[in-house]
């Protein structure tokens, strides 16, 4: 055989081999191209899926943006200052500061149901537009405390016999309240708390003080407009106008 025919062969070979390994190469290439695409398009798939709702996004100052909060029905009850921040709470009976000298609740936070509380809320800000505020006595009384408050007081007059009926106080919609200034301080009104003289009542020709006069005229008359019906044997007693079931379950 020719030997220069057997070089131009063997040249022929080797240059076909080397062509052939760049296209294989090439295709490989392409189709690794191929599949990182289609694994970032299968990605972007997912996320347009996912709706924004499911992720909570902090707002520009790295705070939380609110949850929008669906309100308690009227007939729940509340604490009443997580509804009005600003007004004043002073249980008396969970102290011993009371005609009974004794301490009847085991809890010192105002309860009351939420639909009492809005009128509250009303209340309060009519009343500071006079420079004044509220400070809560009493709101919600467990029956148990009814039942306590009869056995050292078993007078109707002053206490609910709970033998009979159950104190408005056990329905969450009434209050005893007061007045106080801008400062916090207790308004002068016609007597103190658990007042069982004539001086309590709703007749104030007998109170010599004219702002004692003039405040609680102003506490029953903003009360009315909110919706309160007031106690005619105690200036600072108050119960909505809306009637709630007397609630023997409810524990603050």
């Amino acid at each position: 055989m020719d030997k220069k025919f057997v070089i131009k062969w063997v040249t022929f070979c080797v240059c076909g081999a080397l062509v052939f390994s760049v296209i294989a190469a090439v295709m490989i290439a392409n189709r690794s191209g191929d599949r990182k695409n289609q694994i970032v398009s299968d990605t972007s798939s997912v996320d347009e899926a996912v709706s924004p709702v499911d992720f909570i996004t902090p707002s520009d100052d790295d705070t939380i943006s609110e949850i929008p909060v669906i309100p308690p029905n009227d007939d729940e009850f509340v604490c009443v200052t997580d509804y009005i921040s600003d007004i004043q709470v002073e249980l008396k009976y969970a102290t011993a500061d009371n005609f009974t000298g004794e301490i009847i609740y085991d809890f010192d936070k105002a309860y009351l149901r939420y639909g009492t509380v809005k009128k509250l809320l009303r209340a309060q800000e009519r009343l500071k537009e006079s420079g004044f505020g509220l400070k809560i006595w009493d709101a919600f009384r467990p029956v148990s405390a009814q039942f306590k408050l009869w056995e050292i007081c078993p007078d109707p007059k002053y206490v609910s016999n709970p033998n009979k009926k159950y104190s408005s106080h056990s329905r969450g919609n009434t209050v005893d309240v007061t007045l106080v200034d801008s400062h916090g301080n207790e308004a002068v009104m016609p007597t103190g708390f658990d007042d069982f003289t004539a001086l309590a009542d709703r007749d104030y020709s007998d109170v010599k003080s004219k702002a004692a006069r003039d405040n609680a005229l102003l506490l029953e008359n903003i009360m009315q407009e909110c919706g309160f019906k007031p106690y005619s044997g105690e200036w600072w007693h108050f119960s909505d106008a809306e009637e709630y079931d007397v609630s023997k379950d409810f524990a603050p």
